[in-house]
Formats: C-alpha cells, sequence, structure tokens
C-alpha cells in the first residue's frame, strides 16, 4: 500500500479519535444507569461507595438498578444490549464473566466480545473455616481428617465463590468430600456454626465474627496474600499448597464498542474514588484488597481467569445440574 493511498486511512482515525475524545469531554451530561447484578448486599454497598464518589467529581447522578439473578447473566445480558454510549454500565462479580461461560451451556451474551472492561478494583479471598468440634487445628490435620472420615462442606450454591474455592482445594489435595449447596453464603454459615456441616469456605468478614467467638476455627485463606482481619491465618499457599489461588473480584463494566476515551476517562474515576477516605474504610471492613490494576491489566486479568477457572471447573466436573 502506498504513502497516497494511507493518508485517507489515517485522516479517518485522527477524525474517530477526535470525535472520541470530543465526545467524552461533554461525558457525562445526563444520568448514568448503573446495572448491579445482585441484590443489595457486599457487592451493591462497594458499587454505591465508588459510584458516590464518581458522581461528586463528575457532577452527575451515577443510579443502580439492582438486576439480580442467573449467576448475574440477567442484569449483563440487559447492559451488553444497550447502546454503548456510557450511560449504560454494569457492576458485576468477575464470576459472570470468569466462571460462568464454564457452568452455563449457553451464555446470552459473549463475555470476552459483549463488553469492555473499565475496572477490577478489589479483589477478595475467602476463608476455609470448620467447626469447633471438628478435630483439625491446621490444614494439613483437615486434609489427613478428610482421607480418613467421611466429611461434608457447605457452600452458598452451586457455582458460587464458596463452591468453587473448595472444589478447586478439593482437586489440589486429593481429597473428597460431600458437598451441601445452600440458596446464599448466611445460611450456609449459619449451619456450619451449628454443627451440621463440618465446613465451608467463605469471605472472611461473614466468619471471622464467628471465630472470634470459638464457634468456628479458621485454618487458611484461599488469596495470595493474609488476610488483614485475621493475620495469623495462612494462607493455602502457605499450608504447603504452592499452586493454589482462588481469589474473586468486583468489575465495572460497558459494552462493546464504548467510546475509550470514555471507558479511560471511568478507570480514571474508579481509581481517584479508591484514593478516598470512605471506600478505604470500607475495603478494610470488607477485607477487600485493591488491586491498583490499570484498564489494560484489568481486562488482562480477566482473560486470565477466565482461563483459570475453565481448568478448574473441567478438573472439578462442577455442573449446575
Amino acid at each position: 500500500m502506498t504513502l497516497n493511498a494511507l493518508k485517507p486511512l489515517g485522516a479517518a482515525l485522527a477524525l474517530f479519535v477526535g470525535l472520541s475524545s470530543a465526545w467524552a469531554q461533554g461525558y457525562p451530561n445526563k444520568p448514568v444507569r448503573v446495572v448491579v447484578t445482585t441484590v443489595p448486599g457486599p457487592l451493591d454497598a462497594f458499587a454505591r461507595s465508588v459510584l458516590e464518589q464518581m458522581q461528586r467529581r463528575l457532577k452527575q447522578t451515577f443510579f443502580v438498578d439492582n438486576k439480580a439473578g442467573a449467576g448475574g447473566n440477567l442484569g449483563a445480558d440487559a447492559v451488553a444490549k444497550a447502546q454503548p454510549d456510557g450511560y449504560t454500565l454494569l457492576f458485576a462479580l468477575d464470576t459472570t464473566f470468569t466462571v460462568n461461560p464454564s457452568l452455563y451451556a449457553k451464555m446470552p451474551f459473549d463475555p470476552a466480545k459483549d463488553f469492555v472492561t473499565i475496572a477490577v478494583p478489589v479483589t477478595y479471598s475467602q476463608a476455609l473455616v470448620v467447626n469447633s468440634n471438628v478435630k483439625a487445628n491446621t490444614l494439613a490435620e483437615f486434609v489427613k481428617l478428610a482421607k480418613e472420615t467421611k466429611m461434608t462442606y457447605a457452600s452458598g450454591g452451586n457455582g458460587s465463590p464458596s463452591h468453587l474455592t473448595m472444589a478447586s482445594f478439593l482437586v489440589t489435595a486429593g481429597i473428597d468430600m460431600t458437598h451441601i449447596p445452600y440458596k446464599g453464603t448466611g445460611a450456609s454459615v449459619l449451619d456450619v456454626v451449628a454443627g451440621q456441616v463440618d465446613s465451608l469456605f467463605a469471605v472472611g468478614s461473614g466468619v471471622f465474627p464467628h471465630v472470634k467467638s470459638g464457634k468456628l476455627r479458621a485454618l487458611a485463606v484461599s488469596g495470595q496474600h493474609r488476610s488483614s482481619a485475621a493475620p495469623d491465618v495462612p494462607t493455602v499457599v502457605e499450608a504447603g499448597y504452592p499452586t493454589f489461588n482462588a481469589n474473586f473480584a468486583y468489575a465495572l463494566l460497558a459494552p462493546a464498542g464504548t467510546p475509550d476515551a470514555i471507558v479511560q476517562l471511568l478507570a480514571k474515576e474508579v481509581e481517584e474514588a479508591m484514593n478516598s477516605p470512605e471506600v478505604k474504610a470500607l475495603n478494610r471492613t470488607a477485607d477487600y484488597s485493591p488491586t491498583n490494576f490499570t484498564q489494560p491489566q484489568a481486562a488482562a486479568w480477566m482473560a486470565d481467569t477466565r482461563k483459570h477457572w475453565n481448568e478448574v471447573i473441567t478438573k472439578a466436573k462442577i455442573s449446575l445440574d
């Protein structure tokens, strides 16, 4: 291709970049709808805290529309079909994009092609806890006990983070346990506290109060770092399983085709929100770990994590049936 032939292409590209930038300069000039894929709870609280900071800086309303169901697929599908103009966004658990593609035979949208990742601001791990009557004080003793006797574990439901984390650990440790799924993590925690189920992996903020009261015993955390809420509890890696890692995250996304200038502006606003005293305080309370990802790093994390969970789900033979 000649230099003269390239000139129109270059002019068109410059025009596109110019229009995209101009579009972002006037954005947002009307309220922004943010679909949150859960009922009010941890994700909803985090999303609202971040969006409140964005509202202050951008001087425009960011309003939450809770649309739960099908592991986040219902809310995500609604956003996938929205106009890619920056006025409909999605705050979701990463599992909608990293786990669901391997659990659902058919997805209503393409997780890789129908969205652009704006930010993955925080990750969080799960804590392995056992009822206080279970005769295991360390992860090694837990594995030994599981090899010697029949044990049970609870979860917040098939395909939930608590289920995936334990299923992944069972494969890693070479042990087998009976899965008792619940409709939500809260009920599963209560039954482990009551001794009706032996163990579970759950978000630390939901189980550490019971550990402090002596009703549960914490053996390990699933992430790469110890929990600031329970610094004496080792990671699964420290306890002897160097390849294990089960982190989950919250993610802000937009429909594919959203102008890059708007995507970058929103990514910067999330970064600013994460530095606010209010969001920092929430992260400490909820035991979330800020990622400090750039927008490209956030997109790469989603893609890599989707591959990771596909391998775990295949090996563990997890299904929603």
